[in-house]
């Protein structure tokens, strides 16, 4: 089934907890499986420099799932030579260039374009010369949004973290840089996608904003998968998006207040 706004969901965490004891268990491409099978329209999956969670051969094997099931891979990345070459030899969907610190938990912003052309355009074309559908990582700032496109993306994925942890006035504020962002994306032909620190909520907020495309949502899933299970966690998922664009199914309302 087609959705209007496609669900990306980012298996890394399951990885986080496999490794924590060592072993095999529980295995993120099982939880890819999973994943798709209750409606996920792509996986993501970000290799680290580090490997602290998805692995080298985590990625070959969720490369022949994705592929059996004709479900894209969405490969997130530095912008290094090492993780270009890993992209080039195993060719998924689409990468998404981001920043990465080795200090950090997790990606606490976007990926620094402007400023950073030179260094970041010579990547974008080789993983667009392979046929790797190329995003970018990025804070919805119009700078930054016109730097993603000079240096020849095909699509933006805005950081979102600071909307969903933010009090009500920040959030009005991001809600409007997004906005912005989105629409000047939009114009210069850049497919729109959002993502970091969804949960039901913040998800159908994002959907107000007509441009995006795709979210892609990780931590939260995986979370809640803890207590409910993964497919129920993304079936619920799937049903706050389905009805922030299409509206509550009759006698079920809906109200979602920015």
């Amino acid at each position: 089934m087609a959705h209007p706004i496609r669900l990306g969901v980012n298996i890394d965490h399951v990885a986080t907890v496999r490794n924590a004891r060592g072993g095999v268990h529980p295995d993120p491409v099982w939880a890819a499986e999973e994943a798709i099978g209750a409606g996920a329209d792509g996986i993501t999956a970000h290799l680290r420099e580090d490997r602290r969670h998805i692995t080298d051969g985590d990625i070959e094997r969720l490369m022949v799932v994705c592929r059996k099931f004709d479900t894209p891979l969405n490969l997130e990345m530095a912008v290094t030579d090492e993780m270009l070459a890993i992209a080039l030899r195993h060719r998924p969907h689409a990468a998404c260039l981001v920043p990465e610190r080795r200090e950090e938990v997790t990606t606490e912003g976007g990926l620094a374009v402007a400023g950073h052309e030179t260094r970041i355009r010579p990547v974008v074309a080789a993983l667009v010369e392979a046929g790797i559908r190329v995003s970018l990582f990025i804070e919805p700032t119009l700078a930054q949004v016109e730097a993603a496109h000079a240096v020849g993306a095909q699509v933006v994925e805005f950081h979102t973290g600071r909307y969903c942890h933010g009090d009500e006035d920040a959030r009005q504020v991001e809600l409007a840089r997004l906005q912005a962002a989105a629409a000047r994306a939009s114009a210069l032909g850049l497919e729109v996608h959002a993502g970091h620190g969804l949960d039901y909520e913040t998800a159908a907020h994002m959907l107000a904003i007509p441009e995006i495309r795709e979210l892609n949502i990780g931590h939260f899933l995986i979370g809640e998968a803890i207590f409910v299970g993964l497919a129920a966690a993304i079936w619920r998922m799937r049903e706050a998006m389905d009805e922030a664009v299409n509206g509550p199914e009759e006698g079920e309302p809906i109200v979602i207040d920015l």
